[in-house]
């Protein structure tokens, strides 16, 4: 896999300074770059390195042209980090075509295939993968290796489907995602009546419908709804070890860090981000542009965009309760204090 600057700029657009047959056989960060590799300085606070790397090319902002144009070869963008994650896209294609030349026959021998089930145009099967009546497989699709599709579920054009992955009876998800090994779509929420000292299992007759350019992390889950479905919307990018209860509702473009978790009935807006290891209680709603600091627990609903903490230890919960609402009086409390220290 390699690639002259003239193509990467052919293909990705940019001003290229210098050096167009330069050929670079790999993406490299700027301290373990050398003189095959392009790599990118996307901050001013990083411009000390320029001088410093041994990369063949960089990638910089006008502001940094001068000082990466004094070193050697170099593409100038507007955003150099939005372009390095288009070129990471780029070169990943390249190199996933140039394995799928050799990859032998679209569908594997070992597939278990329903002949009910629709596979489009370009879908590959990996290894040992069950795919049940009346599955959809859109274009260019590709399910991976022990991956299970049940009865029912659709995968849109050209989502990848990592080994392991299980899509629940009539879930579905979207054009252009990614799903990581081990995750499961579509499990049972969980909901259970209580009675005379046992739990009584509720049945999970919603599914899970996934959007558009979706991205799920390795090992998540992601629970069927009881009635209605569970919704994740266009765009939303969650980590690994998530857990997303059932009748979620997760907006577009929202982000989770891993071992993030959302109980039931929760709905959160559009372009949030949930720290990694937060929680969101069920029933509550964040709004759109809603910012969850890592470890927070959201126990309110949160109508106004910003960013909210939250970390409280553990206790019984009648302290817990006092400690909790006097905290939220401390701010009231200093300025009484400061008012009492003037008067003194």
């Amino acid at each position: 896999m390699s690639a002259t600057l003239a193509e990467i700029r052919a293909a990705l657009g940019g001003v290229l300074h210098g050096a167009p047959e330069l050929r670079v056989l790999r993406l490299a960060s700027l301290e373990s770059a050398d003189a095959d590799a392009l790599s990118f300085v996307a901050q001013a606070r990083y411009a000390s390195q320029i001088a410093s790397t041994h990369a063949g090319a960089l990638i910089v902002p006008p502001a940094l042209l001068e000082q990466a144009g004094a070193r050697g070869a170099c593409i100038e963008t507007p955003d150099a980090y939005l372009y390095f994650a288009r070129l990471t896209q780029w070169w990943k294609a390249r190199r996933e075509a140039a394995e799928q030349a050799d990859a032998g026959p679209a569908i594997h021998p070992s597939a278990v295939i329903h002949p009910t089930a629709r596979l489009g145009a370009g879908v590959t099967v990996g290894a040992f993968a069950v795919i049940d009546a009346g599955v959809v497989v859109d274009a260019g699709a590709r399910i991976g290796a022990h991956c299970v599709l049940e009865r029912r579920a659709c995968v849109g054009a050209r989502s990848r489907l990592s080994p392991q992955v299980t899509l629940g009876h009539d879930c579905r998800i979207g054009a252009d995602g990614i799903v990581h090994a081990g995750t499961v779509i579509g499990a049972d929420g969980f909901g259970f009546a209580p009675h005379q000292g046992e739990w009584i299992k509720i049945e999970q007759l919603g599914a899970v419908r996934i959007g558009d350019r979706v991205e799920i992390g390795a090992n998540c889950c992601i629970d069927r709804g009881a009635l209605e479905d569970t919704v994740i919307e266009d765009g939303v990018k969650l980590d690994n070890l998530i857990q997303i209860g059932h009748n979620v509702q997760v907006g577009r473009h929202t982000a989770m860090a891993g071992c993030a978790g959302v109980a039931g009935s929760a709905r959160i807006g559009a372009h949030c981000t949930i720290g990694g290891g937060a929680v969101v209680l069920g029933h509550l709603t964040l709004a759109d542009g809603v910012h969850v600091s890592a470890a927070s627990v959201v126990m309110r609903s949160i109508h106004q965009p910003g960013q909210y903490s939250g970390v409280f230890p553990i206790d019984d919960n009648r302290s817990w309760e006092k400690n909790a609402a006097t905290l939220r009086q401390l701010h009231s409390l200093r300025d009484r204090i400061k008012a009492l220290e003037k008067k003194s």
